[in-house]
């Protein structure tokens, strides 16, 4: 089975070759680097990486629509299992190989990275608010969707060719709400999904949502949950 990591980057210059030489290449067949016109060095350094596949967005699509041209551009490429890694190290690489290990075995067809699973990331310096905002929202994904995630909101995660190929997620939208989306559609559809406990990180060179985007992004997601958001499912 072939395997393509998708990353969507922006402004990420002083974390893609660290993120890049994390990734356990005799799991990964091919690597996919997007940019979402990154106004840093982005490119230049993703370029320095001779077998990385650099493509670039002339205008800025947002965090949604540069996962949209990932994921069709792995397909494009015959990729039977998609992982997604966020190119700020905010996500452990090291841990592909147990978040494609369920969809290889067929016993799941999306692998999320979950925080939450046996432990509590406050611990690990993620801040209060965002620990309760990310309790408070799986918690109505949960009741919503009849699942039994821990965390709903990782950024973290595995698809299966099937499932890409079967989700409009063209239909999503563009910005940070297309995670929320694509979990309703995914769960609607009745998909099978697993969860793999992964280390919480909070550096000062990966990228974060401000509050305000936070505060934005949680009425996004209850909106998602809503009947009438069942349009690209």
């Amino acid at each position: 089975m072939k395997v393509t990591a998708v990353l969507p980057a922006y402004n990420a210059e002083k974390t893609i070759a660290k993120t890049y030489e994390a990734i356990p290449k005799s799991h990964v067949q091919e690597i996919i680097l997007v940019d979402d016109a990154s106004t840093d060095s982005t490119v230049k350094e993703a370029y320095k990486i001779s077998d990385l596949i650099v493509i670039i967005h002339k205008k800025n699509l947002g965090y949604g629509g540069n996962q949209k041209t990932c994921y069709t551009e792995a397909l494009k490429r015959g990729a039977d299992i998609v992982i997604m890694i966020h190119p700020d190290f905010q996500y452990d690489p090291s841990y592909v190989p147990k978040m494609i290990e369920p969809i290889k075995n067929n016993t799941a067809d999306m692998v999320m990275g979950s925080r939450f699973l046996n432990q509590d990331p406050r611990k690990f310096n993620m801040p209060s608010w965002r620990y309760w905002g990310n309790r408070f929202l799986t918690t109505l994904q949960n009741a919503r969707l009849g699942t039994q995630l821990s965390e709903g909101h990782s950024g973290y995660r595995a698809y299966s060719k099937m499932l890409l190929e079967n989700i409009q997620y063209q239909k999503f939208s563009d910005n940070f709400v297309f995670d929320s989306e694509m979990l309703v559609a995914v769960a609607d559809k009745g998909y099978r999904i697993q969860e793999v406990q992964i280390p919480t990180r909070y550096a000062q060179e990966s990228s974060s949502i401000s509050f305000s985007a936070s505060v934005r992004y949680g009425f996004s997601t209850i909106k998602s949950l809503l009947p009438q958001s069942k349009q690209a499912r």
